[in-house]
């Protein structure tokens, strides 16, 4: 036999290899792993997603709609209760100083002079706060040491707490005595400005808008603070530590970052503080400060009566359903101005915002 046969490939490979070492060896079944598990399907999981999503979704529409709804009641309530006090006044309503209505058959209301004083009271006492609580929530975020600022933030959210009533008494008893000396010599040094002239309460210098306007500022500060405090906080830690790093100073940090972060929280926190001196607070505290005097003249030194303490200071008339009416209809007002100052810090809010 020659040489080129016992070398000769085997057939049907032409790389000379053999056909036993190309072929994997064959694995019985029983041995072979399990095809791996099928994935449950998307849509299984996606569908209980969904489900909670739209349980929760349908629970806060259905709240938001329930306090509309309610609040939307409410407004119903008092514009019919006010009806036939309306259709027996005698008077314009919106335009007219005085308020008569102790005889059902004979009534002349207006709520001009409420209007004015309610607006200059929380005016006043918002003027007085804002700067104030600003400053106060600025040291206890940025300057105050931690040791001291925490305890001073729990006294301020104490005072926010504390009922109107009190400082309605502290008011008249302690501050306004206190205070009337400085009042008198505003009064007298000033009398030239119309703001600051001789009120219709005068020669009394205590129960008037300008010291209640002082008395609402205290009452709204520690709420003004205390939102404000919680925004400032709020201000991301990279944008501050990125302003000190570029070389800027306290001041700067806080004029370029912190007010810049937070303006819109203040905006929101001062006009919650103005929608409680519209209200609650203003209803109990300057009922013990304004006496009544004559027709407001557009002077802080004028006394008078607001919305709120107008109806808590005649709560006896309420027997008659008429004359009721009459203070459910100052109330109706009171009602769309707060509705009216909320509209307007949301606008302020979303223009600062954008």
């Amino acid at each position: 036999m020659s040489e080129s046969s016992s070398t000769r490939t085997p057939t049907g490979d032409p790389g000379g290899r053999s056909s036993s070492a190309t072929t994997p060896p064959e694995v019985p079944i029983s041995e072979q792993p399990a095809p791996p598990a099928a994935p449950p399907p998307a849509g299984e999981k996606a569908k209980k997603v969904r489900a909670g999503d739209r349980i929760f979704q349908n629970l806060t529409t259905g709240a938001g709609i329930f306090v509309v709804a309610l609040i939307g009641l409410i407004g119903l309530f008092l514009l019919i209760q006010a009806i036939p006090a309306l259709q027996a006044n005698k008077v314009n309503f919106l335009t007219n100083h005085g308020w008569s209505t102790n005889d059902p058959a004979n009534m002349s209301f207006g709520i001009l002079d409420l209007l004015e004083v309610t607006v200059a009271t929380s005016v006043v006492a918002l003027i007085i706060a804002m700067p104030v609580s600003l400053g106060i929530a600025l040291f206890l975020t940025q300057y105050a040491p931690r040791r001291l600022a925490r305890p001073f933030a729990y006294i301020v959210d104490l005072l926010a707490a504390v009922p109107s009533i009190i400082f309605g008494l502290w008011g008249i008893l302690v501050f306004a005595p206190a205070i009337e000396p400085f009042s008198k010599w505003v009064n007298d040094t000033f009398s030239w400005f119309p703001l600051l002239a001789p009120g219709n309460v005068a020669p009394s210098v205590r129960g008037t808008i300008f010291t209640a306007g002082i008395v609402l500022a205290v009452m709204i500060l520690p709420i003004i603070t205390s939102l404000s405090r919680e925004v400032f906080e709020r201000t991301p830690t990279p944008h501050i530590e990125g302003a000190l790093a570029l070389g800027a100073t306290r001041w700067e940090v806080i004029r370029t970052t912190v007010l810049p972060f937070g303006k819109a929280g203040y905006v929101g926190a001062s006009m919650l503080g103005l929608g409680r001196a519209l209200g609650e607070t203003i209803a109990l505290a300057v009922i013990l400060l304004i006496p009544q005097g004559k027709n407001f003249d557009w002077s802080l030194f004028d006394g008078g009566s607001t919305f709120a303490s107008k109806i808590a200071a005649n709560y006896s008339e309420f027997n008659n359903e008429v004359s009721a009416g009459a203070y459910i209809a100052a109330g109706l007002v009171l009602f769309v101005l707060t509705f009216l100052v909320n509209f307007a810090a949301r606008s302020i809010i979303g223009k600062k915002g954008d």
